[in-house]
């Protein structure tokens, strides 16, 4: 096995390098600046001895060790936890654990000791020297160079005046597509996805959760303001419909905060994979799916109730069912574009959005007649809760999932 070390200077393009090895093979890969999610606790990782980071002695001492979280920002919040530079120890140590067992893998670390300290830099470099027995190593750093090309097999040097060839060694004018085809040699990690990786989502995403909290308790807050709102109200004119509608669209936002941190989630999700955090990013993808479903339903049968608390007339679960596939003809594309496409969070709003605004502009409950020729009939497209056209809503929801997808 090798240790390969990217060397050259800033901005010549070693990073690159490393990315364009990673894309002919989906190595395992830390980044320069990994991304966790910042709320999971250290010690709640499966498979993972935090004892042996060099830093974890101290928060032994201070009994903060089974609550420390990895710390960090995202979707704008920021969570106290580890600094940079321990997060770093931390996914270096993931990948040593995860990778004693298996042999011959393909290993990319992009600036390993970026934001470490030197005091840590030892426990990097004996780390390094049992991979190098066992895996293949591709490495770029600016940091300690000579400690790393001492004990490198190969010194790639690349160059910001000729990005077409790089330098192995000693030889000069070497193909950057020829070095980048043989440092893509290694074999991929073998994932074994077990019950301790489903525990270890519902611990963080469900049971621990102040996105769910959140969502529950901002729904509660909203039934509240609906029942005081609407208590009493009257049914003739229409008015059923009203109440009915608004109700809908309290779901909608309701929900909607969750719904907006899904595209850094799930950003955070593919480089945690590519850092070995855990077994399938695809399965946490589905299981986080199935809570955005499962707090569909609880919102949908609480506005069920509400909406029946507040005016008789829709009893029958032909509402429920209506009310379903008409909050989730809306959301589904919101969820599916920001947990299954690469698109920015700018066009995930704006894409995903557009079956609410098309619900205004299109709808038989907000224009039950007005508009242009040709144009007024697509009113149509968004039929709600009139009993005769449930099967409609039922095939717009199937056919704006099969869409999204």
């Amino acid at each position: 096995m090798t240790l390969t070390v990217c060397v050259g200077s800033s901005g010549s393009g070693k990073t690159t390098f490393l990315n364009d090895v990673h894309k002919q093979h989906k190595c395992i890969y830390i980044r320069q600046y990994h991304s966790m999610r910042p709320y999971i606790k250290v010690s709640a990782i499966p498979n993972f001895d935090e004892t042996q980071l060099p830093f974890w002695s101290t928060y032994v001492k201070e009994g903060t060790d089974k609550r420390i979280p990895v710390g960090g920002t995202m979707a704008g919040k920021f969570t106290a936890g580890l600094s940079g530079g321990q997060r770093k120890l931390l996914l270096f140590e993931l990948i040593y654990q995860r990778t004693l067992e298996q042999e011959g893998v393909l290993i990319v670390l992009d600036e390993p000791f970026c934001g470490v300290t030197d005091d840590f830099v030892p426990f990097i470099v004996s780390r390094l020297k049992v991979m190098k027995n066992n895996h293949n190593l591709l490495l770029v750093t600016n940091d300690h160079v000579k400690v790393l090309t001492d004990m490198a097999d190969n010194v790639i040097t690349v160059s910001a005046v000729d990005r077409s060839h790089v330098t192995v060694n000693k030889m000069d004018f070497v193909d950057r597509t020829m070095a980048i085809n043989a440092m893509s040699g290694g074999k991929h990690f073998l994932h074994k996805t077990n019950e301790e990786d489903l525990k270890f989502f519902f611990d963080v995403e469900v049971k621990g959760s102040e996105d769910v909290m959140g969502v529950v308790w901002f729904t509660l807050f909203c039934a509240g303001l609906f029942l005081l709102t609407f208590w009493d109200s009257e049914p003739g004119n229409g008015t059923e419909a009203l109440i009915l509608v608004a109700q809908q669209i309290i779901a909608y936002f309701c929900i909607n905060p969750y719904l907006l941190s899904l595209v850094d989630w799930r950003n955070y999700m593919k480089e945690e994979s590519e850092a070995l955090v855990h077994n399938s990013s695809q399965l946490n993808l589905q299981l986080k799916t199935t809570i955005c479903f499962v707090l569909m339903i609880g919102i949908t049968l609480i506005g069920y109730g509400l909406v029946n608390a507040v005016v008789p007339g829709f009893e029958d679960v032909k509402f429920l069912y209506a009310m379903f596939f008409d909050t989730s003809s809306m959301i589904l594309p919101m969820i599916c574009l920001a947990l299954f496409s690469n698109m920015a969070l700018q066009e995930v709003e704006i894409f995903g959005s557009l079956p609410f605004l098309l619900m205004l502009f299109l709808s038989t409950s907000f224009s039950p007649g007005a508009g242009v020729e040709g144009v007024k009939e697509l009113r149509y497209l968004f039929v709600r809760y009139e009993h005769n056209y449930l099967h409609l809503e039922i095939v717009a929801f199937v056919l704006t999932f099969l869409f999204t997808l």
